[in-house]
């Protein structure tokens, strides 16, 4: 645990510093807004495809390896992003911002696709518990990035922010190789197809898709919205992020114990968690229809309780994918987890591009207060999808159960349904 803890903060701390100055340093090198969004983009596009492969190969390449090698690749590609402000500006920096995104992309895929794996491996009746209990330390990356990145940019430049930080992810190397278990696994007949076709496992997808997406959203447009609108320095536009990342990181424990304590509670998390998420997205600008004055109290508030929502429908995912997979006859073990794994990485690396690349081409058309409306709908529709999916799954059991059950059995068959949901 204390290994992934490592991968989880370092890594997040590597993803989040880019969102303070990033999006301005690249509008001086002569990318449009559009352009800042796709870079952001690529990262996710290239993690999404990796995410896939890895998922699927994990027992043959190891998960212990799998993990080392991407902790490395991602250390050293960090540095490299530090030297691209020496790259003249025009094509040739916007190339090699891709490039460089996308080689940390695949090194972020492998260290997260094995990560969840082995934690599920090593804590397989309380995963939600611990996967919550991390997002403490991811948490910790968010909110410690953007101040971080910030205050190192405005202080020493460009390049310091990334050459400490993927200094720090290349220490953690050797403490990761010495920490982590082997685990051996026999590969499985299983595939992602069979997986993903399955109806509820394609609407978890759906979620993971719609929180990612808005997340991603956010990188490249909501510290220029901040900037221009309350005219803060770059130093203190990382303090916003805090609102965010504090209220997942610190709700994110308590949403994992009672996800795997009251399994029942998982589909409420889910659904009750899209809808909020969608309301703070309409808020967030807020959307021009509202005709609500944008003040910076608000902001950070609505920060606060996305960061809270996010949590709720995030952290049930895994745990509840899994458990389908069980009941639709798929075999336990490493070569599931990793598939799951896989699917979740992918997933949510899917959302983490469309989010940026069209919200950063809807926030360069429409604005940030439509663009972050338009955001919030992705949410709404897989709250609303997920809903009706549990409503019929229910009636379907209910059903079940009555013609199951001997007549006038009532009492019988209400004890039965309530063990079933």
């Amino acid at each position: 645990m204390v290994a992934t803890a490592s991968i989880n903060f370092s890594s997040m701390i590597c993803y989040s510093i880019l969102g303070p100055f990033f999006p301005a340093e690249a509008e001086k090198k002569g990318a449009s807004n559009t352009i800042v969004g796709m870079i952001f983009g690529c990262f996710a596009l290239f993690n999404f495809l990796t995410s896939l492969i890895l998922g699927n190969y994990l027992t043959q390449i190891g998960a212990k390896f799998m993990f080392v090698a991407g902790m490395f690749i991602s250390g050293c590609v960090t540095i490299l992003f530090g030297m691209l402000d020496k790259v003249p500006s025009g094509p040739l920096f916007i190339a090699l911002c891709f490039l460089v995104r996308a080689m940390d992309a695949i090194g972020f895929a492998a260290a997260m696709t094995a990560s969840f794996s082995i934690l599920a491996k090593a804590f397989p009746s309380n995963i939600a518990t611990v996967m919550g209990s991390l997002e403490i330390f991811t948490g910790l990356g968010l909110v410690l990035g953007p101040p971080l990145g910030g205050f190192l940019y405005q202080s020493f430049g460009y390049e310091v922010p990334f050459i400490t930080l993927g200094c720090l992810v290349l220490v953690l190397v050797p403490v990761n190789m010495y920490l982590l278990p082997k685990y051996d696994a026999i590969p499985s007949k299983d595939s992602f197809w069979k997986l993903i076709l399955l109806p509820k496992v394609l609407l978890l997808c759906f979620i993971i898709f719609s929180l990612s997406s808005g997340l991603g959203f956010l990188d490249p447009t909501m510290s220029l919205f901040i900037l221009k609108k309350f005219n803060l320095p770059a130093g203190y536009v990382g303090l916003v992020f805090l609102g965010l990342a504090v209220s997942y990181s610190v709700s994110s424990p308590l949403l994992g114990f009672l996800s795997d304590k009251l399994p029942y509670l998982r589909k409420w998390l889910l659904i009750f968690g899209s809808f909020i998420t969608a309301a703070c997205f309409f808020m967030l600008g807020p959307a021009p229809v509202l005709h609500i004055e944008s003040k910076l109290w608000m902001f950070v508030l609505v920060l606060v309780l996305l960061g809270f929502s996010l949590g709720m429908c995030a952290i049930p995912v895994f745990p509840e994918a899994l458990h389908c997979a069980y009941e639709n006859g798929f075999e336990e073990g490493l070569s599931l987890l990793g598939l799951v794994s896989g699917l979740f990485s992918a997933m949510w690396s899917l959302g983490s591009f469309v989010g940026p690349t069209l919200g950063g081409f809807l926030d360069e058309k429409l604005g940030f207060e439509w663009a972050s409306a338009i955001q919030g709908g992705w949410s709404l529709l897989s709250g609303l999808a997920i809903g009706i999916f549990y409503i019929v799954e229910t009636t379907r059991r209910s059903s079940s159960s009555g013609l199951q059950s001997p007549p006038g059995n009532n009492e019988e068959r209400t004890l039965l349904l309530a063990s079933e949901t």
